[in-house]
C-alpha cells in the first residue's frame, strides 16, 4: 500500500503542523468494532472521536436487525449473528460507496502476520502483545489471542501505515465473503480505520476529492480528532458531499454539492435548532425510521420500529419541503414573486390571474411575502400526516461515559408528536428534543430512565 499511504494520510488526517497526528488522536482511533456487554445488538465507543464511523455503522447495523433479521428479540444476538450482522454491515456500505462496479472493493487489512498481537512492529519488541487481550468473544480458543479492541500501544500512526495491505475484489458475492473473514480484523486494534480506509480506497482518493468542498479539509480533524460531515455523508450515502441540504446550490458562481437521493439512513442535527444548516428532506425523511443525531462534538443515534413515520409524503408534507426550497434561509416565508414557482413546481393552477388573487388572500396587507403556514392552510387543509400519536422510540451513545453506569445500553422511551404545541403535555428542553424538534417541531419525549439521554 505504500504508493497509497501519502495520500491516504493526507485525506484522512490533512497536513498538521508538524508532520504527524498526535499519539492520543491515533490511540482515540484506534479501537475495533466491539459489542456492548449489556446490550447484545450495540456497539462501543472508548475515546471521543470515532463516532463519525460507528455512529453510521451502527444506524446500518439495526437497520439490518431490525427490518431485515427475522427474530422476535431483536436486543439477543449470539456472537455469530452478531459477527454475521456486522460484516454484512460493513459490505453494505462498501457497496454504497463503489464508484464503479468495473473497479472493484479495495479491502485494507494487516500485512502478513503484521497484525498487533503477533507482530514485532518495533525493534525493542519482542514478545507477541498480549497485554490488554480481552477474554475471547468468539467461537475461537483460549489459546488462541485475540486482537485488542483498544489501540495496541507499541503500534504507532507511522507504524500503522508501514504494515498496512490492500487486497482487491472484484464481484459483491467475494466482498461479502472476504468481509466475513477478516471479522477479527474488524474487531480488533484499528478495525474502525482499516474499515475507513477500506470505503476510501473503493470509493476513490480522485473521486472523494471532487466531492468534498474544500480538498483540503480532511476527514478527520488532526487537532480535535472529530468526523467531518463529508465523511458522515460518504458512510451514509456513499458520496462524500460536505452539506446536509437537498441537491446541488448555487453561491457566488460556485456549485455546492448536497444530497441527491433518499438516504436509508437519516441525519438530524443539533446545529439546525442553532440555525446553523438545514437538513434537508433526503437525510430527515430516510427510507427507515433510524437517525444519526449530531451535536456540536459527537454523534448518536435515534431510532424506532415505526414504519409509517417514513411512509410516503403525503401531499402536505411535499408541499412544506417545495415551499421551503424556495426558502433557503428558513425564514418561514417567500417573497409573493415566488409563489408562482412553488404553484407551478406542486402541479397546482398557476395561470396569472389565479395567482394574483391567491397573493391577494394570502397577503392582505400588501407586505410583499407569502408565509408557509397560511399557504399550507390554504391548499391543504386538515391533511393528516398517517404518523401515529405516540410510539416506542429507543436512543443509542456509543460512550460509555455518557451512559448510566457507563453500560452502554438503549435508553427506551415514548415519543409523542402532536400538530401543535399543547402545554399540558410538554416535556423538559433537552438538546435530544431540540434535536428531533427540527424534524417534529412539536414532539415530546418521555423516556424510561430518571434522565434524558444524552448527544454528547
Amino acid at each position: 500500500m505504500s504508493e497509497f499511504n501519502k495520500e491516504v494520510v493526507d485525506l484522512v488526517w490533512g497536513k498538521p503542523s508538524g508532520g504527524g497526528v498526535s499519539t492520543s488522536i491515533f490511540r482515540r482511533w484506534s479501537q475495533g468494532f466491539v459489542f456492548s456487554e449489556h446490550e447484545q445488538t450495540a456497539l462501543k465507543q472508548f475515546e471521543g472521536g470515532p463516532c463519525a464511523v460507528i455512529a453510521p455503522v451502527q444506524a446500518f447495523l439495526l437497520k439490518n436487525i431490525l427490518f431485515n433479521r427475522e427474530s422476535s428479540n431483536w436486543r439477543q444476538m449470539s456472537e455469530e449473528e452478531q459477527k454475521t450482522a456486522l460484516c454484512s454491515t460493513l459490505s453494505e456500505i462498501l457497496e454504497s460507496a463503489c464508484a464503479s462496479a468495473s473497479t472493484g472493493f479495495c479491502l485494507v487489512t494487516w500485512a502478513k502476520g503484521q497484525t498487533p498481537h503477533t507482530s514485532t512492529l518495533s525493534k525493542t519488541q519482542t514478545q507477541p502483545q498480549t497485554q490488554a487481550v480481552p477474554k475471547p468473544e468468539s467461537s475461537q480458543t483460549p489459546q488462541d489471542p485475540q486482537p485488542t479492541a483498544l489501540a495496541a500501544e507499541d503500534l504507532g500512526f507511522e507504524q500503522f501505515h508501514s504494515v498496512l495491505h490492500k487486497r482487491t475484489v472484484l464481484s459483491v458475492s467475494d466482498l461479502r465473503e472476504e468481509v466475513l473473514s477478516l471479522y477479527q480484523s474488524w474487531r480488533g486494534c484499528c478495525g474502525v480505520l482499516l474499515f475507513l480506509y477500506s470505503v476510501i480506497l473503493t470509493k476513490g482518493i480522485e473521486n472523494i476529492r471532487n466531492e468534498i468542498q474544500d480538498p483540503t479539509e480532511p476527514l478527520i480533524d488532526p487537532i480535535h480528532g472529530h468526523g467531518s460531515q463529508s465523511l458522515v455523508n460518504l458512510l451514509v450515502t456513499g458520496h462524500a458531499v460536505s452539506n446536509v441540504w437537498d441537491g446541488d446550490r448555487e453561491c457566488s458562481g460556485m456549485k455546492l454539492h448536497g444530497i441527491h437521493k433518499q438516504a436509508s439512513v437519516g441525519f438530524l442535527t443539533l446545529m439546525e435548532s442553532l440555525r446553523y444548516c438545514k437538513v434537508g428532506a433526503f437525510l430527515k425523511s430516510p427510507k427507515f425510521p433510524i437517525w444519526i443525531l449530531g451535536s456540536e462534538t459527537h454523534l448518536s443515534v435515534f431510532f424506532t420500529k415505526e414504519m409509517l413515520l417514513v411512509a410516503p409524503e403525503c401531499p402536505s408534507e411535499q408541499a412544506r419541503r417545495v415551499f421551503q426550497s424556495f426558502d433557503p434561509e428558513d425564514n418561514g416565508f417567500i417573497p409573493e414573486s415566488l409563489l408562482e414557482d412553488v404553484m407551478k413546481a406542486l402541479d397546482l393552477v398557476s395561470e396569472p390571474e389565479y395567482v394574483s388573487l391567491v397573493k391577494s388572500k394570502l397577503d392582505p396587507e400588501s407586505l410583499g411575502i407569502i408565509l408557509l403556514g397560511p399557504f399550507l392552510l390554504e391548499f391543504f387543509p386538515d391533511q393528516d400526516s398517517g404518523i401515529p400519536d405516540s410510539f416506542p422510540v429507543y436512543h443509542y451513545n456509543g460512550l460509555k461515559q455518557s451512559n448510566h453506569k457507563e453500560r452502554v445500553e438503549y435508553v427506551e422511551g415514548t415519543a409523542l408528536v402532536l400538530g401543535f404545541e399543547d402545554p399540558m403535555v410538554r416535556t423538559d428542553d433537552t438538546p435530544v428534543k431540540r434535536c428531533l424538534q427540527t424534524k417534529w417541531p412539536y414532539i415530546e419525549l418521555l423516556w424510561t430512565t430518571n434522565r434524558s439521554p444524552s448527544l454528547n
